[in-house]
């Protein structure tokens, strides 16, 4: 057998040993994560059911930004609310009155009015803390951070401990923009909702 040449670290060859390098990496893995007392970890699992997530996805904010949430943006998308006819599904709408501890804001695409949204949703036990027209198609980079660093300063918040709840593709990309504490898609917020009917569709918004 050729013997290893200068550099090499004495360790199997990537012809072989793939148990091996499965055991390195989830070594690695396990060593990137935060190991928290019990008493921790039990706190955060309350306060992830508090505010309507599941462990997973409250720990992995967490450890992304460093910080705990205080609020969650909503765009209409998210809660299917597509016409100023629309109302949440009753056990949507439930889950979202039942949140304790984080604020709640609405982004409303056009043509919607957030005035109205916000009337709507407080007709169904839902109290918004902050609701506002969303960035549109036509809005550039800095329009959009603006708009949504304009929502953040009405919940009294700093961007990166706002959580963005959306049902698009665009509003994916708010949280790289406005450095926000990620995206949740609403189907993982709303883990039993039912299928949406088939006239249904999206607002993304323009000018």
């Amino acid at each position: 057998m050729t013997a290893p040449g200068p550099g090499h670290n004495g360790g199997p060859g990537l012809e072989g040993g793939r148990s091996w390098r499965v055991q390195c990496w989830r070594a690695a893995r396990a060593d990137l994560l935060p190991k928290l007392p019990v008493e921790v970890v039990r706190l955060r699992v309350k306060r992830a059911a508090e505010i309507g997530l599941d462990y997973r996805t409250y720990a992995g904010v967490r450890a992304a930004t460093g910080h705990d949430l205080i609020a969650f943006l909503f765009s209409n998308n998210a809660l299917r609310l597509l016409r100023d006819s629309d109302r949440m599904q009753a056990a949507e709408a439930a889950k979202l009155a039942a949140l304790t501890g984080i604020a709640r804001a609405l982004a409303v695409h056009p043509p919607l009015d957030p005035a109205r949204m916000t009337a709507a949703l407080a007709g169904q036990g839902v109290a918004l803390d902050a609701a506002a027209r969303a960035p549109g198609l036509t809005d550039g980079w800095g329009a959009t951070r603006a708009r949504l660093r304009e929502i953040a300063v009405a919940l009294k918040a700093p961007t990166d401990r706002i959580l963005v709840i959306g049902d698009t593709m665009i509003e994916g990309e708010w949280p790289g923009i406005a450095r926000m504490a990620g995206y949740l898609p609403a189907d993982r917020f709303f883990a039993d909702r039912t299928p949406p009917a088939p006239s249904a569709g999206w607002h993304i918004g323009g000018a």
